[in-house]
This record gives C-alpha cells, structure tokens and sequence, in this order.
C-alpha cells in the first residue's frame, strides 16, 4: 500500500479553488439561477448589473442578498477577486432586479464587517454554509437603493 504524498501546490492556496468554484458557477449553476431569479422564483437572491469597468458594457450576475428596508447586503464569495466586485470599486452605480423589478442602487465594499455573522443574521444556515465553503476571500457589500 503506497501513501500519497500531499499535495504542496501553491495555487491550491485560493487562487486554485477560486478558479474551480468560478468555473463551475459560470458554466453549470449561474445559467439556470440567472432565469429563475429573473423570473422572481428564488427568494433570497438579486440580480445585479454592473458596468463592465474596461468595456463599460452591462454585467449581470446573480447573488445571495438579504434586504434591510432600503439596502440590500451581498456577502461575496470569491471578494475583491470576483468580477462583479472589481466592477462596481470602478463605478459604484449599479441597478439591482428584486421582485421582477429594476432598481438603482450605489454599492460600496463594507470592509472590517464580519461576512460570517452578518450571513448568520439572515436565517439561511444552508446557503451560509455554501458560501463559507466555496469562497475564498468573503467580503461583504452594501448595495443602497436610490430610487
């Protein structure tokens, strides 16, 4: 019986897992979640549009979102790395789809806050756990209505 040697590579350290997790939510589970959050069918989640921040083209992506009155809190998984994220630091303006409904928004990348425990707060302990299992770098994201 041979033992194998663990493995030492360093782009296992995050950036490994982070380019695995993003395939898979690109290629698999985004294309079916886009439609059905589009259509209002899955509580608990937001499309938001960005604008692309070398293209200025319109970026759509979908996630997890708790609403408190007029703000809408986003922990992201993958954090600054996510492109979603590096789009909005470039322009903060963004339109955020809740209840078959388009809504303008300014968002801004909470730091210090404790990504865990806010997601604690939301009573979603399963999404919470998927969240903390396939990110990398958690950062939480305020996104307040403007309109």
């Amino acid at each position: 019986m041979s033992k194998r040697a663990p493995t030492t590579d360093p782009e296992d350290d995050g950036a490994g897992k982070r380019r695995r997790v993003v395939a898979f939510q690109r290629w698999v589970l985004n294309p079916p979640m886009k439609l059905f959050v589009w259509l209002g069918l899955v509580p608990g989640h937001i499309v938001i549009e960005t604008l692309g921040r070398r293209t200025d083209r319109k970026r759509r992506t979908v996630v997890g979102a708790q609403r408190d009155g007029s703000t809408f809190w986003v922990v992201a998984e993958q954090g600054r790395h996510a492109g979603w994220v590096r789009n909005l630091e470039a322009n903060a303006d963004v339109r955020v789809r809740h209840r078959l409904q388009w809504r303008a928004a300014t968002a801004s990348i909470i730091d210090g806050d404790d990504p865990l425990a806010r997601m604690d707060t939301w009573g979603r302990a399963g999404h919470a756990r998927a969240v903390a299992r396939l990110g990398t770098e958690l950062t939480t994201v305020r996104l307040e209505l403007t309109t």
